[in-house]
């Protein structure tokens, strides 16, 4: 059995760029940095950061590229893929890559990161956006009920 599986939890790099295929696909590319905590053998901190590029064929491509932007939380599952071709000046050129097959927008900061979700001059006016008045507009919460467990009470 072989197995090609990548999962990236991070951040954007950059703004996705967004082109068409001769098909009419549409493909986003954009880069993704993760980070990584550890301990050295003196017992200090160190952080290694990695960058990772990641290819967004079809539909997800057009949202990638409308919602997402340069800093953005991203989780992205898909495959490792090398490519190789010759450069304009002689030199062959290499690229390992990251085909997205599924892309899962992370939390977004203070509601205003993501652009595009409201049309300008859509005429509307929304009574319950605050964003510009600067202050980030109001999240639904869930009220979950308080429960009084008591361990005693649990039959093993």
């Amino acid at each position: 059995m072989y197995l090609n599986k990548a999962y990236i939890i991070g951040n954007l790099t950059r703004d996705p760029e967004l082109k068409s295929l001769p098909s009419g696909v549409e493909v986003a590319t954009f880069g993704v940095a993760t980070n990584r905590v550890f301990k050295d053998k003196d017992g200090k901190n160190n952080e290694d950061t990695q960058y990772h590029n990641i290819v967004v064929f079809g539909r997800q491509a057009g949202n990638v590229a409308q919602y997402l932007r340069k800093g953005s939380s991203v989780l992205i599952e898909g495959r490792i893929q090398n490519r190789t071709w010759d450069a304009p000046d002689g030199t062959k050129r290499y690229r390992s890559e990251i085909v997205a097959e599924r892309v899962q927008f992370g939390p977004r900061k203070g509601g205003v990161e993501g652009g595009g979700a409201r049309s300008e001059g859509s005429g509307k006016s929304d009574k319950n956006d605050k964003s510009e008045q600067g202050a980030a507009p109001e999240i639904a919460t869930i009220d979950y009920p308080s429960e009084d467990i008591n361990p005693e009470d649990i039959p093993f």
